[in-house]
């Protein structure tokens, strides 16, 4: 065990040692670098090596990120020459993208002549030493003043973002309410902790699915044992989606919104596109079908919105009073949630 001076010790050293990476990474001292395929190898290795949202899966991928339609930009130091310490991937489209696949597949591009939004679809660090340094903010908000500098055609700036604490946070939910539930059946006494995770017509269709799909006393455990069931077979079936999609956008919803963590968004990749002055546009079913998606977020992604004549105001609220701005396609998933 560590002494608790030492500790002390430590947490001193480590809180100077931020403040002055602070200093030494302000915007003044890196460098913006477009990310190319004529680029040196060893840059490009750093690229796929350190790609964490979407990997990258072979040299046409690569290529593909870095041709037509598409940009990567990284933040260089001169300390640290040919190695990015972030960047982050960038899809010029006619329109907000709704799903991944749309970004990573589609061919040919669309002409960037006819793009009017810049979609922020991936950002990676390289150096996990520098996770508690908001890099990310600063190289945003100058990706964005490029891009209406040398493209004004572009008037939108939006993500298709992942949701990765969802389903942990949604399986955790429900089976903290299945043991309640229980509870009351053996002792018939209610609970203080006990919540309708689900609605009624919802409750319902869950049901109607134990006869044919799986087993379940309530909907809340036929939707548990489908959520966890092996190979994802839920997301193969039409029928299972179309009772699942409700509760799980609406739960969504929630997640994102309501659902804190000491004044902030629970969701990491929320709280941190809310603290650099984002709002919550839209959710996309279906948007995520890999693995990962699946079992991250139940398939479902997130449009946030950088509307560049709010971006201080939003960030401000957020940071002094926890305010998430969100669009009324989000409010109308909050009112489902709060009747």
């Amino acid at each position: 065990m560590i002494a608790e001076e030492k500790v002390a010790a430590l947490r001193a050293l480590d809180s100077y040692l931020k403040e002055k990476l602070v200093t030494w990474l302000t915007p003044a001292t890196l460098e913006l670098h477009h990310i190319t395929w004529d680029d040196p190898a060893s840059l490009l290795e750093k690229i796929v090596a350190h790609e964490a949202v979407h990997p990258i899966s072979n040299l046409t991928d690569l290529k593909r990120r870095l041709g037509a339609g598409r940009r990567c930009f990284g933040y260089l130091h001169p300390a640290i020459p040919g190695e990015p310490l972030i960047f982050i991937e960038v899809a010029l489209l006619k329109d907000v993208a709704r799903t991944i696949q749309e970004v990573l597949w589609d061919t040919p591009p669309s002409p960037e002549s006819e793009a009017t939004c810049a979609l922020f679809y991936s950002i990676s660090s390289t150096q996990p030493g520098l996770a508690g340094i908001n890099l990310g903010k600063f190289l945003i908000k100058r990706v964005i003043e490029l891009v209406k500098r040398d493209m004004p055609h572009i008037t939108k700036f939006a993500t298709l973002s992942p949701i990765p604490g969802y389903m942990n946070w949604l399986q955790s939910k429900l089976a903290s309410q299945l043991k309640i539930a229980e509870a009351e059946n053996e002792d018939s006494m209610g609970s203080t902790f006990k919540e309708d995770i689900l609605q009624p017509d919802e409750e319902s269709a869950l049901l109607k699915l134990s006869t044919e799909f799986t087993s379940g006393k309530n909907g809340m455990e036929v939707m548990m044992n489908l959520l966890t069931s092996t190979n994802y077979e839920w997301a193969k079936s039409d029928k299972l989606l179309s009772v699942l999609r409700g509760p799980l956008m609406r739960l969504c919803a929630r997640y994102l919104v309501i659902e804190k963590k000491r004044g902030k968004a629970l969701d990491s990749v929320a709280n941190f596109h809310l603290q650099n002055g984002a709002m919550i546009e839209k959710l996309n079913w279906m948007a995520d079908r890999s693995t990962k998606g699946l079992h991250q977020s139940g398939s479902i992604m997130v449009n946030y919105v950088y509307r560049t004549d709010k971006i201080e105001e939003n960030a401000q609220l957020y940071f002094n009073e926890g305010r998430i701005q969100a669009s009324a396609d989000i409010h109308h998933y909050l009112e489902k949630v709060q009747r």
